[in-house]
């Protein structure tokens, strides 16, 4: 019998992830946790392509084996934290795509009772990447890195990510950019991150992704419109309050990079109701000039270039201070229901509707007025008995006049036939008399 062959750690790590036993699953993360900070420290370390798709494979069914919904919520947030474990950027970006490539190829093998998790993961493991660029300072050149690295595994036509991976991903991006970003991202820094998806609506043949970031990116835009000008007004009288802003700057002593502790972590549940209150920031003139820019090239598709003119015209319309639902209150904008705001303005307009009537008829039953009994009293007092009154339609007719309907050409025919032989019957009896 020969030596024993040892395995290389990746396979012997997958292998444990995707094990029957959760004690023995659990224990493989925390030990992968580890052995990426050791690996990835020192210089000559880190990880080869093949080598992360092994790991994504056993951390895809260790998420697969987990079930009940909490623990799964705490699995998938501890998987998108091994994201912060690499110590370098190179490293990272592997990671994050060798995960999206991961997804692409294991999607259609997901049956509907585990989506729901996935598409948790998914949600989690961008809301890392996204919180990982807020710890560089949302760097010009990591950002650009992470937009390419996102639109070449997801939204690039040649690609493999099938059309579930693509519409969550595009549903998700505005609203855990919200999450990480909204309290100190500028316009300009907000603009340069959704610029991506506007070269992707203009250029792409897919009806499918136009609309899914028409209605996820472009018109959550100006739906959010007054939410953001309301949380501009409020820092604005702020600062007019406390004279000078506080400094956004980490204590000295701290690291902005620094991994951050398992332990310390906020809950997911947590970041949501923080962030539930705000808005990014858009200047939506820039915004309104970036896609005419990418829509009016001659390379563009007539049915993306229509569709993306509505677009343009709800943005320039915001840009000079036209909000497209004025007459919805302040607090249909905060409806803890959800939902979509034209849907809600359907459901405004008809119980304002129903109030006027009710509002109209308070206010005839609290005027007095003659009755009617009265009114008929009166009129049949000063009108002569004798005299006959005319109907207001004619003699003996009520309603206005009309034109008489004539019988159609076949019931005429019909009745002259059926009367003919009576008529002749008259003729004879006369001419026996």
């Amino acid at each position: 019998m020969g030596p024993r062959v040892q395995l290389p750690p990746e396979i012997q790590l997958a292998q444990r992830l995707a094990g029957n036993e959760q004690v023995t699953r659990d224990r493989a993360v925390r030990k992968l946790r580890k052995y990426i900070v050791a690996r990835t420290q020192r210089a000559e370390g880190g990880f080869s392509h093949d080598e992360l798709l092994k790991v994504w494979k056993g951390l895809f069914y260790c998420m697969w084996m987990q079930d009940k919904p909490l623990l799964q919520e705490e699995l998938g947030r501890t998987i998108s934290q091994l994201v912060h474990a690499f110590q370098t950027t190179e490293a990272q970006h592997l990671f994050l795509q060798t995960f999206w490539q991961t997804m692409n190829r294991e999607w259609m093998g997901i049956d509907r009772l585990r989506l729901d998790k996935f598409y948790m993961l998914m949600r989690m493991v961008l809301h890392e990447s996204l919180k990982a660029l807020k710890m560089r300072g949302w760097d010009e050149r990591q950002t650009e890195r992470l937009l390419e690295l996102l639109v070449t595994e997801i939204l690039h036509p040649d690609g493999r990510a099938p059309n579930g991976v693509k519409s969550h991903f595009i549903e998700s991006f505005l609203e855990e950019l919200t999450k990480v970003g909204a309290h100190e991202l500028t316009a300009d820094q907000n603009l340069r991150l959704i610029g991506p998806f506007c070269t992707v609506a203009a250029r792409t043949q897919e009806p499918l992704v136009l609309h899914t970031i028409t209605r996820g990116i472009f018109e959550a835009i100006v739906e959010q419109a007054p939410l953001a000008i309301e949380d501009l007004m409020n820092e604005l009288e702020e600062e007019e309050e406390d004279g000078d802003t506080p400094s956004r700057e980490p204590p000295e002593g701290s690291v902005s990079g620094a991994e951050p502790d398992p332990g310390e972590e906020q809950a997911w549940g947590d970041e949501e109701e923080d962030s539930a209150g705000t808005t990014l920031q858009f200047d939506y003139e820039a915004v309104a000039d970036r896609l005419f820019e990418m829509a009016s090239r001659q390379d563009t598709p007539p049915q993306n270039r229509k569709r993306l003119y509505k677009v343009i015209r709800k943005l320039q319309a915001l840009s000079e201070g036209i909000f497209p639902e004025d007459d919805i209150p302040e607090k249909a904008y905060r409806n803890p229901r959800g939902g979509r705001r034209v849907r809600m303005k359907k459901r405004l307009s008809e119980s304002q509707q129903l109030q006027n009537k009710i509002g109209r008829a308070a206010k005839e039953a609290s005027c007095p007025g003659p009755s009617p009994a009265s009114a008929r009293q009166r009129r049949s007092a000063g009108a002569d008995p004798a005299v006959p009154r005319e109907q207001p339609g004619g003699r003996g007719r009520r309603g206005a006049p009309g034109r008489r309907r004539r019988p159609w050409a076949g019931a005429r025919a019909k009745a002259a036939a059926g009367q003919a032989p009576k008529a002749k019957r008259k003729r004879a009896l006369e001419g026996q008399k």
